[in-house]
């Protein structure tokens, strides 16, 4: 087991080590693989996803999405700036797609590559309840969640095989690889998501609201969203009731960090 121990802590140091700042947190983050590595397959996939599914183009909603979303990047860069970080976008190739299928999701890649699919846009509703959906998913790149996870697998991948190294006791390892997996994952992966997707909220409901759009939209959208009926300790995100409450309290900051940028109206 010293071997374990001692790989744990060589892991830890690696991760302490290797660290980007999250410019709208002020936190350190896991910054295993950069993005110079990351965004050039980032964006090898998305093409590689447009191919293969049905782009829809030249409708009102396809140009629906382009906008909001253009908007909600010029947010992002306003808010960057003005916050001394100028050239944090660097790399980031914006991209809006709206997709055939009724599934009520949408995603962002790395480096900004963004897909709707036309069956959230009922659940949307409006353009401001489209900014709210837009706002959280740009977050994920913003705050290079996707950086964050594949390090955290990175080291999740070492310690379980710094195990099976170290133990060589057949039983025991089978029992090593049984809890360590359960344990690795409810305990901290899952977790580690659930922290991610309410910290996209937390700044997707600011660039919604320095984007123009009421920030109010956002409560109101989870509270039509269909809950998935997953415990939250089991799950990727927050239970529906959580995110509700959290974004209904987070409405007034959202607006008031608008303030100071001029804008006191807002689209609904």
């Amino acid at each position: 087991m010293k071997i374990t121990l001692r790989v744990c802590f060589f892991a830890g140091v690696l991760a302490l080590s290797s660290c980007a700042t999250n410019p709208f947190t002020g936190k350190q983050t896991m910054a295993l693989v950069s993005n110079d590595q990351l965004f050039p397959t980032s964006f090898q996939q998305y093409d590689e996803f447009l191919k293969s599914n049905k782009v829809v183009e030249g409708t009102t909603d396809a140009a629906r999405i382009k906008r909001i979303g253009q908007r909600i990047a010029k947010a992002a860069e306003t808010y960057l700036n003005a916050n001394g970080y100028v050239g944090y976008l660097n790399g980031y190739k914006w991209e809006y797609h709206l997709i055939e299928d009724d599934q009520k999701n949408a995603w962002c890649m790395p480096g900004g590559k963004i897909v709707f699919y036309t069956g959230i846009l009922p659940v949307a509703q409006s353009d401001a309840g489209i900014a709210a959906i837009m706002g959280h998913e740009v977050a994920h790149a913003l705050a290079n969640h996707g950086q964050q996870r594949m390090s955290a697998a990175y080291i999740q991948q070492g310690i379980a095989i710094a195990g099976n190294v170290a133990i060589t006791d057949e039983q025991s390892r089978d029992m090593f690889n049984q809890y360590y997996g359960i344990g690795s994952n409810v305990g901290a992966m899952l977790p580690f998501s659930r922290s991610h997707e309410s910290e996209a909220d937390r700044i997707g409901i600011v660039l919604m609201a320095l984007a123009g759009y009421n920030p109010e939209a956002a409560p109101a959208l989870w509270t039509r969203m269909e809950s998935s009926g997953t415990p939250e300790i089991l799950s990727t995100h927050p239970a529906n009731a959580s995110r509700i409450s959290s974004l209904t309290s987070l409405v007034p900051s959202a607006k008031a960090e608008a303030k100071k940028f001029g804008i006191t109206t807002f689209t609904e």
